[in-house]
């Protein structure tokens, strides 16, 4: 069975990324490296959008948040968190293990944090040191404003600190343009790399905390990276191979154009979306994102049981999580993807819903889709961009 890998993260890796990876391993303290990390660092800060180094590590995306914890707080610092799903939840869980203090700032699932919120959660507490927020919040499918909380934070002089792991290389977030301090990233979303490898970018303020940090850290020292990568080097052993895969899949992003990227993404998703509602679903995110398009079970059905069935037919989607389990489906389009993934997908789910009881009219998702990426198609290769 041919199989189609359309979750949120592992993501489908390029050829080309592949065979770089399968090459004979090199020596991590060699020239040769050392001249294929200069490559990485420069590429990395095109795609982070900032001037300042980005910071690698051998770890999921979740390492890099605990780093961003620990190299800028001390014991019982206040700080607003953002919480409107698994992955905002999950900045306060770091937090709340290393002795921070958590203001929540919550909104349900699906919904985004009204940055309004947000501000007066910062009138309430001035002395909060950092807001932590999720670019795309994987679990729902929701975006959040981060341009507009970012200007709330410099206003407050708190950090903002920003889980972009499925965002990067999806959606516009000019780190330095739009005054972000922290921007964490994973390599097994819009990167189009196995899990492994997580990313740090901080700005001139946020390295000004690192002094001051008196939380425990070793590995995830950020100011002993930064000294490393001026070398071309890391602290401690790297990922080799997925760094030389690293080096490709920066080349390919950046020789399609950062706006052509963002562009084909959120084609991408807009045709996901119009093939899902002509089939009479319903979107789990009032603002999705462009990464993963979430979807509501239909009544009277499971959503563990889309997942299951789109898998027997050798695509995997991603289900719900937690309080979500049973209630929607999620279907990606980052990364290495394009319009025959959307179309593989819809296909796939109508059988799918119909072996379920669900009264599906055939064609009825894939001509709403197919429709969407022609039209939009079009007006971008007028506009010169594609989608």
């Amino acid at each position: 069975m041919k199989r189609y890998l359309l979750a949120p993260g592992p993501t489908p890796i390029p050829p080309e990324v592949l065979q770089a990876m399968a090459l004979p391993i090199i020596h991590h303290r060699t020239p040769e490296y050392e001249a294929l990390f200069a490559e990485v660092r420069q590429n990395l800060r095109r795609l982070f959008q900032c001037g300042n180094e980005v910071l690698i590590f051998a770890a999921s995306g979740t390492g890099a948040m605990e780093g961003a914890v620990v190299n800028t707080l001390s014991p019982g610092d206040p700080v607003i968190v953002l919480r409107a799903g698994r992955f905002g939840e999950r900045w306060a869980q770091i937090c709340e293990a290393f002795g921070v203090q958590v203001v929540p700032v919550d909104a349900p699932y699906g919904k985004s944090v009204d940055p309004a919120s947000v501000a007066a959660a910062l009138t309430q507490h001035p002395a909060c040191k950092a807001v932590f927020a999720t670019h795309s919040e994987t679990s729902t499918g929701a975006v959040h404003d981060i341009r507009a909380i970012a200007g709330l934070t410099r206003e407050a002089g708190a950090l903002l600190i920003v889980d972009a792991i499925t965002s990067l290389g999806v959606m516009d977030l000019p780190m330095d343009a739009w005054g972000v301090d922290i921007v964490v990233a994973g390599s097994q979303k819009a990167l189009m790399l196995p899990p492994g490898l997580a990313f740090a970018a901080l700005s001139d303020r946020a390295w000004a905390r690192v002094p001051e940090a008196r939380l425990p850290k070793f590995y995830f020292n950020f100011a002993k990276e930064r000294k490393a990568i001026e070398k071309n080097q890391s602290a401690y052993t790297p990922a080799v191979s997925l760094v030389v895969g690293l080096r490709e899949s920066l080349r390919l992003i950046l020789a399609e154009g950062l706006p052509n990227v963002f562009a084909r993404h959120a084609w991408l998703a807009r045709a996901t979306r119009a093939g899902v509602t002509a089939l009479g679903l319903t979107l789990f995110a009032e603002h999705p994102g462009a990464a993963c398009t979430a979807v509501h079970a239909p009544a009277g059905i499971d959503g563990g049981a889309v997942v299951k069935g789109m898998r027997r037919r050798g695509i995997t989607i991603a289900g719900g999580q937690g309080s979500m389990k049973g209630e929607m489906f999620r279907i990606a389009h980052m990364g290495y993807a394009d319009e025959f993934d959307v179309l593989t997908a819809l296909g796939a789910l109508e059988l799918t819903l119909a072996d379920l009881g669900y009264p599906v009219r055939f064609g009825e998702g894939l001509c709403a889709a197919e429709l969407a990426l022609r039209e939009e198609s079009a007006a971008g290769e007028t506009a010169g961009v594609r989608g």
